[in-house]
């Protein structure tokens, strides 16, 4: 039997014709990057490649790393395997990573999710006969509801509280979630202030060309006062603090995949729970790995065992693959 084209170590997910791991989390010489989160593109390695639409937070988040790009889509020779990356829909730049060696292909999806969201490329299924998959969500009770229908339910609550006086502190992760809430918000009810973390990812992202509304940082000068109305984006950390206390009695939110659960709410201390992931829902999970037309799959974070099991009984050859992976998390700023 021929080696496998990807072998999973101890420091991630390693091609030997190709010389190379995929979102690596132990230090390596070539580490290819599926996307700017913190799980997935770590400090000291080598070398990096990554889209060109990644580098800019990359290097933003890593400093300066030696760091290569490519186009979606553009075909790399490593070794002896093809590479390609294609777009996982998860955040600006996020990619999936398409490896070839002497006709077989093998995918790794990083995180990826299936609804267009109006600011990363959409999701472009890649055939396939392996593919990696994540499933954070992999359970049938995580089902999203339209973006345009939560994006409705986000202005309401905030124009209801700006018309009572009171301000809004949305928690959301600094990249990915808090630029796609920010497009998706109704300008005309209030000014939208930012908390430093999301402020400067809102500026990488402006100087590669990604359109975003007028926000307002947030200093220790802010006074409340002085924006009437406002809803301010923070971080998931940021809930609770004397920093979100500053704005007296407001209102607080929180949007995630995990509001989908009872009880969520009540541990991030937030007033409205709001689903919404960047991660693919069940459903999602299923269609994506049913397009790949792949036979091998291999879940690397989430509900990996209930996961494999319900592919299993589908008729895939599936597996569990341990990785330092955390998805969406509650409790971790920004890994998602």
């Amino acid at each position: 039997m021929a080696d496998p084209l990807l072998t999973f170590t101890d420091r991630g997910i390693f091609c030997p014709a190709g010389n190379f791991h995929i979102d690596p989390w132990r230090p390596v010489e070539s580490a290819l990057i599926t996307h700017g989160h913190a799980d997935h593109a770590r400090p000291g390695h080598a070398r990096y490649l990554a889209t060109d639409l990644a580098a800019p937070v990359m290097r933003h988040r890593l400093g300066d790393i030696r760091l290569d790009t490519v186009r979606y889509g553009e075909r790399r020779e490593i070794g002896d395997v093809t590479v390609s990356f294609h777009p996982a829909g998860h955040v600006p730049g996020s990619a999936q990573i398409r490896v070839e060696h002497r006709g077989e292909v093998w995918v790794v999806s990083g995180d990826y999710k299936v609804e267009p969201d109006g600011l990363s490329d959409p999701f472009e299924p890649v055939t396939c006969h392996a593919f990696v998959t994540e499933c954070t969500f992999g359970l049938p009770v995580f089902k999203w509801r339209p973006q345009a229908e939560t994006a409705a339910e986000v202005n309401s609550w905030w124009a209801a509280n700006a018309a009572e006086g009171r301000a809004c502190i949305l928690g959301a992760y600094a990249l990915g979630k808090a630029q796609r809430l920010l497009n998706l918000l109704d300008t005309t009810i209030g000014p939208i202030l930012t908390h430093g973390a999301v402020e400067n990812t809102n500026a990488v992202m402006r100087a590669q060309g990604i359109a975003l509304p007028d926000t307002i940082l947030v200093t220790p000068e802010t006074k409340p006062k002085d924006h009437p109305g406002a809803l301010v984006l923070a971080t998931p950390s940021a809930l609770g603090t004397p920093w979100a206390r500053r704005f007296g009695p407001a209102s607080t939110g929180f949007a995630s995949g995990w509001m989908a659960l009872r009880g969520v709410r009540r541990r991030r201390a937030a007033d409205r729970g709001f689903v919404m992931s960047d991660h693919a829902d069940w459903e999602g999970l299923n269609s994506a790995i049913r397009e790949t037309g792949a036979t091998r799959i291999f879940a690397t974070h989430g509900y990996t065992s209930i996961f494999r099991r319900w592919l299993t009984d589908q008729g895939y050859d599936a597996a569990v693959v341990q990785t330092d992976f955390t998805g969406e998390s509650l409790e971790e700023e920004d890994a998602a």
